[in-house]
């Protein structure tokens, strides 16, 4: 049966090459747009993920506010500051710390022979190369534990402001001038893309230890706190927990939102995953529509051909041809018209998304963009769409060409 039913597949198409030419192109087309538009809006949403990561890699930043609350006779308005002993009394005190750090931070001149360039310097703790992503680029390395412990005066430099002070000059183990003091380069940031920023982008920063920007600038307190919890569903419990740590410390009502002030970049995340997603429904619903459009292209074509060949089922239904058969015909027919044009649709989306992984990620548009991700579930989809309009547009042309009288179809002219 399904040698006869491709047979007579065949026999149409060679029969009514330009309308089923037609057809094809506009399954193709639908096809194209449905999974380019996912791959693209996929894509970009990596992208976008991808670039909030770089900036906080599942971290909250805790500055210090100011009190909107009075609390045990104390009045509102107060400041709150930051000093280091605050991070060793979260580390202990707070449940689901991964990783913490305090953050220094203020401007600096940094000189390498007649080169000279101002930029924003950081003290931290190297636990920042993680929650920062700020990992080492070529032969370089971050800060480690004896440089804090040492107060060694070592320095990492973010890509654009070590091209502004070295050139095209290997910068590692040489000495810079930070504030006219010398510090030794150990390591510069990777190129990454950056959505969201602290302090400036991170191809233009300098890292020193925390220790070393204490004793070098006199600092009292610190500017924030950045920390990791071990598990990011457990952020509102870490939270929570650092109002009531804090606010036993400073004296504050833990109710009071405007005595610690939190970035939270695992929030950001939750909210970028939905406006992922609602990009995604979107584009698909672009998509979708085209390919409905080539669907009833196809219904269309099918009544068209039940229309010339109700001579022809006449006949077969005369000689004993089943109602089933006729109907298996026509939705075979229409779903093969849609499967074929899904297919290459899918290979010429394939193709292209080739093409696109074979330009850097990191540079150009590409690196706002994204590259485009064809997955096995999108192809899955894609294949499960078409097989619903396929069929949706073969059976009722199916149904009417199946209820042919026999006896007055052999009239028909």
């Amino acid at each position: 049966m399904f040698f006869e039913l491709f047979r007579d597949f065949l026999y149409d198409l060679r029969t009514h090459r330009t309308r089923a030419a037609l057809t094809l192109i506009a399954i193709t087309w639908g096809t194209i747009a449905v999974v380019l538009l996912l791959s693209f809006g996929r894509g970009l949403g990596n992208q976008m993920m991808k670039g909030m990561m770089n900036a906080g890699n599942r971290i909250i930043i805790l500055y210090g506010g100011e009190t909107g609350l009075v609390y045990q006779g104390l009045p509102k308005g107060r400041r709150i500051r930051f000093v280091e002993d605050d991070v060793e009394l979260i580390r202990k005190s707070v449940p689901g710390i991964g990783l913490i750090s305090p953050q220094y931070h203020t401007n600096v001149t940094l000189s390498y022979g007649k080169n000279n360039t101002t930029t924003e310097c950081e003290g931290v703790d190297p636990g920042f190369e993680e929650m920062r992503r700020m990992y080492p680029a070529g032969g370089g390395r971050f800060l480690n534990e004896v440089d804090v412990e040492q107060q060694r005066r070592v320095l990492v430099l973010g890509t654009k402001v070590a091209k502004d002070l070295f050139k095209d000059e290997d910068p590692i183990g040489k000495t810079i001038m930070v504030d006219r003091v010398p510090y030794t380069m150990v390591g510069i940031i990777q190129k990454k893309v950056q959505t969201a920023m602290n302090n400036g982008p991170d191809t233009r920063r300098a890292i020193i230890p925390y220790t070393t920007f204490r004793t070098s600038y006199g600092y009292k307190n610190v500017n924030s706190i950045v920390l990791q919890p071990s598990d990011p569903s457990r952020q509102e419990m870490v939270k929570s927990s650092i109002y009531e740590v804090l606010g036993r410390k400073y004296r504050f009502d833990t109710k009071d939102e405007r005595a610690l002030q939190m970035w939270d970049f695992i929030e950001g995340e939750k909210i970028m995953n939905k406006i992922g997603l609602g990009v995604s429904i979107f584009l698909f619903s672009i998509g979708f529509l085209t390919l409905i459009i080539a669907g009833v292209g196809v219904a269309n074509v099918m009544y068209v051909v039940v229309k010339e060949r109700t001579r022809e089922i006449g006949i077969k239904m005369a000689v004993g041809a089943r109602r089933s058969y006729i109907m298996a015909q026509f939705i075979f027919e229409s779903l093969l018209l849609a499967l074929s044009g899904g297919t290459i649709g899918i290979l010429f989306c394939y193709a292209i998304v080739s093409i696109m992984w074979m330009f850097p990620a990191e540079e150009g548009a590409m690196q706002f963009v994204g590259r485009p991700v064809l997955s096995f579930s999108l192809i899955l989809i894609t294949v499960g769409i078409l097989s619903a309009i396929g069929f949706a547009a073969g059976v009722f042309p199916a149904r009417k060409a199946a209820s042919v009288d026999p006896v007055e179809s052999l009239r028909y002219e």
